[in-house]
């Protein structure tokens, strides 16, 4: 049920006109210098952060940045950061967003999920993305770590759904956020799949070798226990994960893995918790045709998708300006 107030209409996302090519708005994602941009703005989150190991239960650990806000400021709240697929604590599009979120007064964790950030040898069993149970145990610890019960949740593309699931299905497992925000956020899987094999070969050509490096990453944290040879000539992103599923998971096949984590705009609209989407319509990796019926209705408080943005960009001008972050702070704002 939507718990926060109504808003006012958010402003508009309009690009310089040099930077509105999907592209450039894609690439901007990950590649704007934001630590020395944060850095001339005084930004002390760097400063304060300090590094924790989880008890995630089972076994599981996954590692993670903590920043509080100074002692003679009180914390607005918490806020658990989930980075995109391959991503890290460190990724540009992440950093930037925990700089302004800790600027605006609240504490943060920034999370890093199984195999990401070079902890392939933390947990025997690899990564995918149905291991929700895990990220709910996480955030429960990071909660406790830092004493504050006011929680939002905000993850990027992969990290997106993650962050949506833990509004949907976090009340159930003891974790309510006030608010959970997908950018960018894959919530049709095998649409997302779809978009890499069939969108521009640069994009596929990247995700292939991403996976390819983590699973030679994961052999070699973990000698004689795996062998990933045969993924390695595949070509297409539907067949590597068909193949991935069979096996290396508990799931029989591609159709039933990608089930546990595809969402639908009918179950976001009818959350136990607030949640938020930001989009862009030339997303590439992000099909909108996936958000067809979604609104800002029920639970859904605010449902952004701009024509412009590229996946997780939504660069503004030439100071490299997120208007994502902007809206954000709106959102957080009225908490």
């Amino acid at each position: 049920m939507n718990t926060l107030p109504p808003g006012d209409s958010p402003r508009a996302f309009r690009p310089n006109a040099l930077l509105a090519p999907q592209l450039i708005q894609t690439v901007l994602a990950t590649k704007r210098p934001v630590k020395r941009r944060w850095q001339k703005l005084g930004s002390v989150m760097e400063a304060v952060a300090r590094q924790h190991l989880l008890d995630c239960g089972d076994g599981v650990r996954l590692t993670g940045m903590h920043s509080r806000q100074p002692a003679s400021r009180e914390p607005r709240g918490l806020v658990v950061l989930i980075h995109g697929w391959e991503g890290s604590h460190d990724s540009t599009y992440l950093y930037s967003m925990a700089c302004q979120v800790f600027e605006d007064g609240w504490n943060v964790f920034r999370l890093n999920l199984r195999d990401h950030a070079g902890t392939h040898g933390l947990n025997e069993k690899l990564f995918h993305s149905a291991r929700i149970a895990e990220v709910l145990n996480a955030i429960k610890a990071v909660q406790a770590l830092d004493g504050n019960a006011r929680l939002a949740v905000i993850g990027f593309s992969l990290g997106g759904n993650f962050a949506l699931r833990v509004g949907l299905l976090g009340p159930a497992a003891g974790v309510t956020p006030l608010l959970s925000i997908g950018i960018s956020p894959s919530i049709d899987p095998g649409a997302t799949l779809r978009a890499i094999d069939n969108g521009p070969t640069v994009f596929k050509r990247y995700f292939l070798d991403k996976w390819r490096k983590t699973l030679d990453a994961k052999a070699e944290a973990w000698p004689g226990l795996y062998d990933f040879r045969d993924l390695q000539r595949y070509t297409s992103f539907v067949e590597i994960t068909r193949r991935f599923v069979q096996d290396h998971t508990e799931y029989d096949t591609l159709e039933e893995y990608l089930a546990t984590y595809t969402l639908t705009p009918p179950m976001l609209m009818g959350s136990p918790s607030p949640l938020a989407v930001l989009t862009a319509q030339d997303d590439t990796v992000i099909p909108i045709a996936d958000f067809e019926g979604l609104g800002a209705r029920g639970s859904v408080i605010a449902y952004d998708a701009p024509k412009r943005g590229g996946h997780c960009g939504f660069i503004e001008n030439f100071a490299l300006e997120s208007w994502a972050e902007k809206r954000v702070t709106e959102l957080l704002a009225r908490l």
